[in-house]
């Protein structure tokens, strides 16, 4: 074994999945295009308004923001590879499990579906959320992170 934890010449196991349900992504899906389609309805009406530079930035800017928060909810992935935990998103979050100092794994079975299992992580002072729309992925962090923790102390006893 080496000092990270896995055996030398081995792999280590690679787990992925998407950070979110299959349903919260078609509902991501349904929800731009409704309001994408609203958006084309009301054109007539928003011709007729009296528009300022401010008031037409402000509404293309939330135009862009719903479709690209929509598009990162479809395609988020969660992969878990030996001791590092990612996800892409906006930008992407990455977590080593040696630097890790606190979890907390927010997980509700009966609402899988509709509520994307997800795993606060405290590395120092930063604080990031981690979904994924398979729990296992999380659990299996959150024991590297045990493991690391287990031989920190080994080491200073």
């Amino acid at each position: 074994m080496s000092e990270s934890g896995e055996t030398p010449g081995i792999a280590p196991e690679v787990l992925e999945s998407p950070a979110y349900p299959r349903f919260v992504r078609i509902l991501a899906v349904v929800l731009v295009a409704d309001l994408l389609a609203f958006g084309l309805w009301s054109v007539p009406a928003l011709r007729g308004a009296d528009w300022s530079a401010p008031s037409l930035l402000l509404f293309g800017a939330a135009a862009i923001s719903i479709v690209w928060i929509g598009f990162w909810i479809v395609y988020s992935r969660t992969r878990l590879e030996g001791d590092v935990l990612t996800q892409t998103w906006i930008w992407t979050r990455r977590a080593h499990a040696a630097e890790v100092t606190k979890l907390k794994l927010v997980h509700w079975r009966a609402l899988d579906r509709i509520i994307a299992p997800r795993l606060l992580v405290r590395q120092g002072p930063a604080v990031t959320w981690f979904h994924s729309a398979d729990p296992r992925l999380l659990t299996g962090f959150a024991q590297r992170v045990a493991e690391r923790i287990g031989q920190r102390r080994g080491r200073s006893s």
